[in-house]
């Protein structure tokens, strides 16, 4: 695409420059700039892309696109923002896939790795081929690609998007998170169904407060637009359990449909049965029932099925076979995931990672505990202080033993990170062990017949972040380790 196709759907620019380009690639990293790229200054909270503009010229950057003067001489189209100018040129430049995908995006504090695994277990089982975008990587028919972050920046996104149209795709479904919002990452793109999973305290460190934070995640449903066209549904999915539910309500002028556990829903679970191998409950449509029993264990999975459940209805997939995918799913990869070596009592690891969902997945465990709970939480360094003494109440509070210990420290001192932590439990009794491998370790070498351990935070990731370094670290692993050296000592 020559450079003049690119710029046709700017507004307002103004261009130095007289040549015209052919345009193969877009990028925003100076270090991945080859020839034929058109080079994209965006200024962030650490770096000025701007500084790297003379290295994107000698990489072989095309044309540069930049919101303050840089010396170069290549063509430069000066914008007041580069990362909206992003997006737009993003979606041009790749054919707008997202019109021609079924596009579900799913935000919330927590749930939205599981609600989007769950829902493209849904649309899989329905005939669907769907695509995935979140924490876990990228997901679609064989492929397996990671992610730097949740949701990738817009010329990403709309990249994938068309890899996968290409590749058969005809639905995709992507966590959508506050920063992404906030920072245009999915302008562009056209969502069918908005979901809303909940509310709850965190990224205080960057949104600074709940307002705001509310206000990033109602982006989305104000997104959906304005229109109702009969050929193409746009539809918001809310939690009415959630008090955020009623703000989103207004945000949108999109048809809502509603679903939840104690009020009333146009989705709705009755009956709940939890044990430690399993959820059944009873789903709730138009005073129709149907049986649910899924491998997925606790209340909040039956927000996350009810979500995802609401989106398939949207679909109009039968219910029947919603649910017989929901019953096939044995869970998601660091989402409440049990670490079995054959010992006599339970380890769970969960990527709970605020006070919320920490306290989701301990009443969990309560439902069902014989023993003692054993509670292993830490809190990131250089993130959301203000979370930090209600993560440790919540450990202590629901826990016979908790267990204080690193999470990504980063490059913040792990001690003041516990000093903040104790904060919150000042006079109360809990572990304090500064090296997560061996604060694992202790937990197993503790355990009872019966008791259940639970550690929090990580989930999935097989990393750790200790100053600037990512080493090797994952807690299934580690946990793995621990209960064979326990049983063979």
């Amino acid at each position: 695409m020559k450079l003049s196709q690119c710029l046709e759907p700017l507004i307002d620019y103004t261009l130095s420059g007289e040549s015209d380009p052919d345009i193969e690639k877009l990028e925003i990293d100076s270090r991945k700039v080859q020839s034929g790229t058109l080079f994209f200054c965006i200024s962030g909270t650490q770096l000025d892309g701007h500084q790297f503009a003379e290295g994107a010229e000698k990489s072989g950057a095309a044309a540069i696109v930049a919101e303050k003067p840089i010396k170069v001489n290549v063509p430069v189209i000066y914008v007041s923002d580069t990362r909206r100018a992003l997006a737009v040129i993003s979606d041009y430049f790749y054919g707008q896939p997202s019109r021609k995908l079924h596009m579900i995006g799913v935000t919330g504090t927590n749930g939205k790795t599981t609600v989007t695994h769950l829902v493209k277990a849904i649309q899989d089982h329905a005939g669907l081929s769907t695509g995935l975008i979140g924490t876990m990587g990228i997901k679609y028919n064989d492929k397996d690609i990671p992610v730097v972050n949740t949701t990738p920046e817009s010329f990403l996104l709309q990249k994938e998007f068309r890899t996968m149209l290409d590749d058969g795709v005809q639905s995709a479904v992507m966590e959508v998170s506050s920063h992404a919002l906030h920072q245009g990452r999915v302008r562009g793109i056209d969502f069918d169904i908005a979901v809303f999973t909940n509310l709850t305290q965190d990224h205080l460190d960057y949104h600074e407060t709940m307002k705001d934070y509310l206000y990033a995640k109602s982006l989305l449903f104000s997104q959906l637009g304005n229109t109702y066209d009969r050929n193409r549904l746009k539809a918001a999915v809310l939690n009415q359990d959630d008090p955020a539910t009623e703000t989103l309500k207004h945000m949108t002028a999109a048809p809502v449909i509603t679903y939840g556990i104690d009020s009333h829903a146009d989705l709705k679970a009755e009956n709940i049965r939890i044990t430690n191998t399993g959820t059944a409950f009873e789903l709730v449509i138009k005073n129709n029932r149907w049986p649910v029993h899924m491998n997925l264990i606790g209340k909040f999975n039956i927000y996350n099925v009810l979500a995802a459940l609401s989106a398939g209805y949207l679909k109009k997939i039968p219910v029947e076979t919603m649910i017989e995918a929901v019953n096939r799913v044995e869970g998601v990869s660091g989402r409440f995931e049990a670490v079995r070596g054959g010992q006599n009592f339970t380890v769970i690891v969960d990527y709970s990672h605020t006070a919320d969902s920490l306290e989701n997945a301990l009443l969990t465990i309560k439902e069902f505990a014989q023993g003692r709970i054993i509670t292993i939480a830490g809190c990131g360094g250089d993130r959301d202080k203000t979370k930090r003494p209600v993560m440790a109440q919540t450990a202590v509070k629901y826990s016979d033993l908790a267990i204080f210990t690193s999470d990504n420290p980063r490059t913040e001192d792990p001690e003041q990170i516990f000093a903040d932590m104790e904060a919150g439990v000042t006079g109360e009794s809990y572990k304090k062990i500064v090296d997560r491998k061996e604060a694992i370790y202790y937990a197993v070498r503790e355990a009872r017949d019966h008791d259940i351990i639970l550690i929090a935070g990580k989930g999935h990731e097989t990393y750790q972040i200790l100053g600037t370094d990512k080493i090797d670290f994952d807690d299934r692993k580690v946990a793995l380790e621990a209960i064979k050296e326990r049983y063979e000592a």
